[in-house]
């Protein structure tokens, strides 16, 4: 019994950062988009570093898009914008 619960506790303990590394996803209204500074802002008032070769679909201010994101130190980092609609 002792065994299992230790193996139990080892696989909890190394799934937990998996899942903290996961990313997130926001949706929102552009607020404002720059192709320039690589950053996408939503009218909350949250501002999404782009990617390197990011493809612009479309976006300008009033969109509604969906984000897919990751913390990385204080910035939002996104890895996909989707406009929806």
């Amino acid at each position: 019994m002792r065994v299992l619960l230790s193996n139990l506790a080892i696989v909890a303990l190394l799934a937990t950062p998996a899942a903290a590394l996961a990313a997130q996803t926001a949706t929102g209204t552009v607020k404002s988009f720059s192709a320039h500074d690589m950053s996408l802002t939503l009218s909350d008032g949250t501002t999404y570093i782009l990617p390197k070769g990011f493809k612009d679909p479309g976006l300008k201010a009033g969109e509604k898009v969906s984000v897919s994101w990751d913390m990385v130190g204080k910035k939002h980092e996104a890895h996909a914008v989707k406009i929806l609609q």
